[in-house]
């Protein structure tokens, strides 16, 4: 029997059928009038969404390309730079780091744990010869959300550069790129913006421009100041990934018609539904409790064994059409994840939980059902009740 596909990994998430059919628009030269029209529209879209004066960059490349060009345009060969890593994605942009011959320092928590402020503040004083430090805003592979505004303060209290990952946060979760002085803050097309994968976006500060103005690590194609020359004329450097551009405009449309703050909300109750529903199955989060991500839930292995684990993300694809995501790394068939950014709204949630304990059942894991739907209609009643959007746990 054949079945829709129900897409919630951590990206790249579901395109809503606006974003599909503006995808499909007729092509457009990329040094053209239209496309200086497209690409204005989208600058302006995501400094709105960003919280940013800043100019930013657009690279037809994945979020990994993005944390490349932090890298290459803020630090020089030998330079010591700090790398807040929480899981794979941090693991991720310090191996950058050291393979362009960055001196890098590692500060390393536990999968599930969230970086200490405190712990910044401490390796900053010991190491004065520190200039960047580099941060996951939203680690994708634990699901566990960073005090972004917190770690600011005390980078910035230091004079330090602040690089952040937002590649599966941003235009999520709440984030004030300016009020947090973030001089490099890179997202991607495929995650919270409803585009396809493809489109790379560096917000970029007057200091971090002037950096990269004078560091001497070797790149061409990932140059901030090469692009920021193109895209003042309302072009990019190289040729943009245009189709995801189109895909992008309409997303930010979506986003700007629903408001910030609604988006932000929304991921809120929604990440909180997911948690209760996981909560009322007897699962277990890897997320310590109030740093737990609003755009992807990690989630132990219901029993030992990695292939019990493979059984029930295989069984709920091929019987059902929802796909999940396992874990990375050292995580592989210890947790799997569920991302709930983007489209989503209550009735994905009830969908996804519900196939979830069937699943569950169907594999033996679990002997009961009708627990998870109830748990979110309580989040959900609970919000209607008291007016306040569901806060973070």
């Amino acid at each position: 029997m054949a079945f829709a596909q129900q897409l919630r990994v951590p990206g790249p998430t579901p395109l809503p059928e606006r974003v599909v059919r503006a995808a499909s628009r007729p092509m457009i030269n990329h040094r053209g009038p239209e496309f200086a029209a497209l690409l204005r529209d989208i600058e302006e879209g995501l400094r709105w969404a960003l919280r940013t004066d800043n100019d930013v960059l657009i690279y037809p490349c994945s979020g990994t390309g993005g944390l490349e060009a932090a890298v290459v345009n803020l630090l020089n060969p030998g330079e010591r730079a700090l790398f807040c890593t929480m899981g794979s994605f941090g693991d991720r942009w310090a191996d950058i780091g050291a393979a362009y011959g960055a001196d890098v320092v590692r500060l390393r928590v536990e999968p599930g744990e969230p970086i200490d402020p405190e712990d910044v503040e401490r390796i900053l004083a010991e190491n004065a010869d520190i200039t960047t430090v580099f941060v996951t805003h939203n680690e994708t592979s634990t699901g566990v959300t960073n005090d972004i505004p917190a770690i600011a303060a005390v980078v910035k209290a230091r004079g330090k550069l602040l690089a952040v990952d937002s590649v599966s946060g941003a235009g999520c979760l709440p984030l004030d790129t300016d009020g947090c002085r973030i001089d490099v803050l890179v997202t991607g097309s495929q995650k919270g913006w409803m585009a396809p994968p493809g489109v790379a976006m560096v917000a970029v500060s007057a200091a971090a421009l002037a950096r990269a103005d004078a560091t001497t690590t070797p790149r061409w194609y990932l140059d901030f100041v090469r692009e920021r020359k193109f895209q003042e004329k309302s072009q990019t450097a190289t040729t943009p990934a245009v189709g995801v551009l189109f895909a992008m405009q309409e997303g930010l449309a979506m986003m700007r018609e629903e408001g910030l703050e609604a988006i932000w909300e929304r991921h809120a109750r929604v990440a909180s539904m997911i948690r209760a529903g996981v909560d009322a199955l007897g699962l277990r989060l890897l997320a310590a409790e109030g740093h737990r991500s609003d755009t992807v839930t990690a989630i132990y292995n219901p029993v030992d064994g990695a292939d019990t684990l493979k059984e029930l993300l295989t069984d709920l694809r091929t019987r059902h059409g929802l796909v999940l995501a396992g874990g990375q790394g050292d995580l592989a068939g210890k947790i799997f994840r569920i991302g709930h950014l983007g489209m989503i709204d209550d009735g994905d949630v009830y969908s996804i939980l519900a196939t979830l304990e069937q699943g569950l059942q169907e594999t033996g894991m679990r002997s009961r059902v009708g627990l998870a739907v109830p748990a979110a209609q309580s989040v959900v009643r609970s919000v209607q009740v008291s007016g306040q959007p569901a806060g973070v746990s």
